[in-house]
């Protein structure tokens, strides 16, 4: 996801990764930084310990980026019928 999202947007992807057990000592509690799975963007906590959307981490990093949020992707038979 990060990088189709990164090749979409202008935007710069870090990536940390640690053994599980570090992400629960208490140095890393002093960080303030979300324990793992998590992603941020900017400042801002968009998933922590769970799954996310693709389009819930796109319409933030184009909140961040001043952009209007993505239309919801029309959904059922009906609307694929008439796409």
């Amino acid at each position: 996801m990060a990088s189709r999202l990164g090749a979409e947007y202008p935007i710069e992807i870090e990536t940390t990764s640690k053994p599980f057990a570090e992400y629960r000592t208490d140095e890393w509690a002093d960080t303030d930084l979300p324990c793992a799975p998590a992603i941020m963007i900017g400042e801002e906590i968009v998933a922590e310990g769970s799954d996310v959307t693709e389009e819930k981490v796109a319409n933030e990093i184009r909140k961040q980026l001043g952009m209007p949020p993505l239309e919801p992707e029309k959904k059922g038979i009906i609307d694929r019928l008439f796409r």
